[in-house]
């Protein structure tokens, strides 16, 4: 099988839960450091699945990789290369399958809530037994559903968390975290925590953010377990 390629945009935003859940079905990936300079691949066709993880900067900023990873998401979509985005790369697929990118009416940084919707897509992707989930959420910006995607996730602060079309899937919400990513983007994003805890009831300081770690990312593994089985069932095989 060719390999599931993995787009990081940021060092501390790597694949996280994501890699060890490849690593031990034995699906082969690579990462594309766009962080590090490297080139946005033209050929979405040399990999089995494209993934793209989630990133401090916008959609909408002028970054010249931006464009071609724009570019591949669409030429992926088109040659039915699965397409999964975590936050940022949720956004990516938004606006490159015609959505748009927004700020949302509030920030969103530490664990919250999010509701599965009803409908056979969504059951589809999470099972008839998950109603809603605990998802860790770090985001200020949101996508639109683009034309023929089916909403599939909302929470009480942001009402698009995602989106399915086809065997592709965008979450504005992340499911891929661990212990040592959340401590990392703490550390990083201190002083962006403090700035906004009086200004979004969504916005958790770090002491609560840290609290019961093991056990929240335990509920949280049952529910990516069960959407990346999903989205590895559309792998091209060759």
């Amino acid at each position: 099988m060719k390999p599931v390629g993995i787009f990081r945009h940021a060092p501390i935003e790597g694949p996280g839960y994501f890699a060890t859940y490849l690593a031990r079905r034995k699906i082969p990936w690579r990462v594309i450091r766009i962080d590090a300079g490297e080139a946005v691949p033209q050929d979405p066709c040399q990999f089995s699945g494209l993934v793209f993880m989630g990133g401090p900067m916008s959609v909408n900023d002028d970054l010249p990789w931006i464009p071609r990873v724009l570019a591949l998401i669409r030429a992926g979509a088109d040659a039915d290369v699965p397409v999964l985005g975590h936050c940022l790369g949720g956004q990516l697929i938004a606006k490159a399958l015609g959505g748009a990118i927004g700020r949302n009416p509030l920030k969103e940084i530490g664990w919250g809530r999010v509701e599965v919707l009803d409908g056979a897509v969504a059951r589809e992707w999470f099972g008839n037994e998950c109603r809603s989930f605990v998802a860790f959420h770090w985001h200020g910006e949101r996508f639109t559903i683009p034309e023929g995607a089916v909403r599939v996730l909302a929470s009480p602060y942001c009402d698009n968390q995602g989106f399915a079309l086809g065997r592709h899937l965008a979450l504005q919400c992340h499911v891929e975290m661990t212990r040592e990513l959340i401590e990392s983007w703490c550390e990083s994003g201190a002083r962006e925590i403090e700035r906004n805890l009086g200004r979004s009831p969504a916005v958790q300081p770090v002491e609560e953010i840290s609290t019961d770690i093991d056990a929240r990312l335990a509920a949280l593994y049952l529910v990516a377990d069960r959407i990346y089985d999903r989205w590895t069932a559309g792998l091209k095989k060759q």
